[in-house]
């Protein structure tokens, strides 16, 4: 039995009753009545709001109209109920579309954000490390040191040749430049022509085979190891530059790395280590020298020398200053303790990127190396270019002075090994390698007796007679990087497979 309402005769949605006529009311109408007349419709007594009682049912179910009970009413009732449903779904598949493409608009705004934040990091940092490279230089600055000291912060690519050269090389310095080659060539003369008696005899040398191998220095994500040193006074301790961007020191005595030095934001090209501190320097395309500390595993100083790919590092006996060359054109010649640029030269006439660069053993002349095949040689004290070697058909990727002072070895991408005499200023010698061999490394032993060549395999020469007495073919990449042990008596490598390797007896 369902309950209807007094005054519409129907099933009530919301019923309640009156506790003065007890009847049954729709919720609705009886509140209209109430609110209009103010008594129960049943008998006129007084009735308000809150005395109607509210009846807990059951959903009602209306029953059907008597409309609806012949087959074509039901069928038309069905059809408006699909109607409905179609149209219902229609509005629900247009608010889908619509949220998908808010949602999507969300998504292409939040990627900008990340942009714009990842943009305002990258220039915070670089703004800290100028920071950083000017704090040094805060109690240096001299009226006349002005020009000199923007180097450092944002390179002299277009300073003038001039105001370079008339405020960075002081006599001073010059004249400790010469004290310094002064000291060296007597020391070369009391050596002679004599051979260190320590020193591995050619007939051992060749008796050389892989005694370490070592994979795990460099990210093998980006593998590629593509410079290496040793420490002059250590040389257990090994330096590679890496395609991670890292730069790398390690133990060959204790097989374990010293310290991995993070800061360059493109791969590492050359690096250098200190022969007296413990300190080492680094260069890489993102255009900056970094100088780290090896004990504290941080970049100490950063200089700004160029504005292009720093292509060559070289550091001068003094371990004072630092030669640089680039992409730029330009070489410089930089104070490594304040990270200022003394000098910084191009050869305009040419209009070429320079590819490498090394300081003869006296550090008063040094060679830079083009990517037009040319070996250029400079004075550094009077910032000319005083002689020049053509002869190679292809960019100059090593060159190494011998340290004897005579003799300059240079490597080019023509599969070939060319020796000049700096005395006679001409080539004496060219060891042809294999068709397609790639020189990439070349380094002479302390002593100056032989010659080791890096690139599609690994060669030891010995002077003078510049006959082959090794050859190693134990790196599966491009060797880039090949150095002698104290008196030859091992043989370091590294190349792109991201293995270090030393070979000896």
């Amino acid at each position: 039995m369902s309950l209807v309402c007094a005054i519409s005769n129907e099933v009530p949605e919301h019923p309640c009753v009156s506790p003065v006529s007890n009847q049954v009311f729709e919720r609705r109408l009886i509140e209209k009545f109430i609110a209009e007349n103010g008594v129960d419709p049943m008998n006129g007594q007084p009735l308000s709001e809150e005395q109607l009682i509210d009846i807990k049912v059951s959903h009602p179910i209306r029953p059907k109209a008597a409309s609806a009970t012949s087959i074509p009413a039901i069928l038309k009732s069905l059809q408006d109920e699909w109607d409905a449903v179609m149209l219902h779904s229609f509005t629900l598949r247009q608010q889908l579309q619509t949220t998908r493409q808010e949602l999507s608009h969300a998504l292409y705004q939040h990627d900008a954000a990340c942009r714009v934040i990842a943009r305002l990091t990258k220039e915070v940092t670089a703004a800290r490390e100028a920071l950083a490279t000017l704090k040094p230089q805060a109690g240096l600055v001299a009226p006349q040191a002005m020009p000199a000291s923007q180097p450092a912060t944002g390179g002299a690519g277009g300073e003038p040749m001039e105001v370079s050269e008339q405020v960075g090389m002081t006599p001073e310095i010059i004249q400790k430049l010469q004290d310094k080659a002064t000291v060296l060539t007597t020391e070369r003369k009391k050596r002679g022509k004599t051979v260190p008696e320590e020193l591995v005899r050619a007939e051992d040398l060749s008796k050389y085979r892989q005694v370490a191998s070592h994979a795990g220095l460099h990210s093998a994500s980006v593998p590629g190891i593509l410079c290496m040193d040793l420490c002059p006074s250590d040389t257990n301790k090994v330096l590679t530059g890496g395609a991670d961007k890292n730069v790398v020191v390690f133990d060959k005595k204790e097989e374990q790395i010293i310290a991995t030095l993070k800061g360059h934001t493109k791969k590492v090209t050359s690096v250098i280590y200190h022969p007296s501190q413990s300190v080492v320097f680094s260069a890489s395309p993102d255009s900056t020298i970094r100088v780290w500390s090896v004990t504290g595993g941080n970049c100490v100083q950063v200089v700004r020398a160029h504005e292009a790919s720093v292509t060559g590092l070289s550091l001068h006996a003094t371990g004072d200053y630092l030669l640089s060359s680039s992409e730029d054109q330009y070489w410089a010649f930089s104070d490594i303790q304040t990270g200022r640029v003394l000098t910084k030269v191009t050869d305009e006439a040419a209009g070429v990127a320079l590819t490498c660069a090394q300081f003869h053993p006296d550090g008063l002349i040094f060679g830079t190396g083009t990517a037009d095949s040319q070996i250029k040689i400079w004075d550094l004290k009077e910032r000319t270019n005083v002689a020049n070697f053509p002869g190679h058909s292809g960019p100059v990727t090593s060159i190494a002075f011998s340290e004897n002072g005579y003799y300059l070895a240079t490597g080019a991408q023509d599969s070939s090994v060319k020796l000049w005499d700096l005395r006679k200023l001409k080539n004496f010698k060219t060891i042809a390698l294999d068709n397609n061999y790639e020189v990439k490394s070349l380094v002479f032993d302390q002593s100056g007796t032989y010659l080791a060549v890096g690139g599609s395999d690994i060669r030891v020469y010995i002077c003078k007679q510049w006959s082959e007495v090794l050859n190693f073919s134990d790196h599966s990449g491009l060797v880039t990087g090949v150095a002698f042990g104290d008196n030859a008596q091992f043989l370091s490598s590294a190349g792109m497979d991201r293995s270090l390797k030393f070979y000896s007896l």
